[in-house]
């Protein structure tokens, strides 16, 4: 299989925990309801260290030896201050929309770099491959619980039925992103490897975004009062990276 082939198949994969997630994400309750809302939080805050790991142990290692540390600083201070502006603007928005733009914001980005790194042969490939798709679950579980709340003042009073016709549309959604994944990944493939020093601030800047987004969006909903479980998940996210670059190493 040709390394353009390996990264389609992989940027599908990976594309394809969004939707996976979300089927997750209709499971109404698992178990009792401690352990529904702990369930939760543990999985979000899981994507958090796998996140983490994806900055940790790819994108920066595989990304700063060919620029100075001021292009360095400079790529990762305006990815925070990107996603921070993309986070005000989609808390103005308050809507399905934004669930999506949050989504993918991190998303794009590293299957960019996913198709680049096979293009020159980089050994942080079948890990970001699999870092990505660890992300991208969490993440559409989390987005669809959002987006089909029954708090939601436009769903509060539907059926049951309703709802899951909500739910299905939703869901449809998170299929059509998929192929958003291998698309990028060509476009990285193709041409950005061609340009190295460009490859590179594109990580360094979602690098700069995904800490942004940790810190500022994942970690404070991964909190729960009076219960000390969904921190580990956290852990296991991060140790899963650990693990998978000792596998692919």
């Amino acid at each position: 299989m040709t390394s353009l082939w390996t990264t389609i198949v992989l940027a599908t994969a990976a594309g394809a925990a969004i939707p996976i997630g979300a089927l997750l994400g209709r499971i109404e309750h698992i178990g009792p309801s401690w352990l529904d809302s702990e369930f939760r939080h543990a999985v979000i805050a899981f994507g958090g260290g796998a996140l983490l790991s994806a900055v940790a142990l790819v994108l920066v290692p595989e990304s700063v030896d060919l620029l100075s540390g001021w292009w360095v600083a400079l790529a990762m201070i305006m990815g925070g201050l990107g996603f921070g502006l993309l986070d005000v603007l989609l808390a103005k928005a308050q809507g399905s929309v934004s669930q999506l733009i949050a989504m993918l914001a991190d998303f794009i980005p590293e299957a960019l770099a996913l198709g680049a790194m096979f293009a020159v042969g980089g050994q942080g490939g079948m890990l970001l491959a699999l870092l990505i798709a660890v992300q991208n679950l969490p993440e559409g579980f989390n987005a669809y619980r959002e987006m089909t709340a029954a708090e939601n003042p436009l769903t509060i009073h539907r059926s049951r039925k309703a709802q899951g016709v909500e739910g299905k549309k939703v869901l449809l959604i998170f299929c059509c992103l998929v192929p958003l994944g291998p698309a990028a990944g060509v476009v990285g493939h193709v041409w950005l490897a061609q340009y190295d020093e460009v490859l590179d601030f594109i990580m360094l800047f979602a690098s700069g975004g995904i800490l942004y987004l940790v810190f500022q969006d994942i970690a404070p909903q991964a909190k729960l009062e009076k219960h000390w479980l969904p921190p580990m998940g956290a852990v296991l996210g991060f140790l899963f990276g650990v693990l998978g670059q000792l596998a692919v190493g």
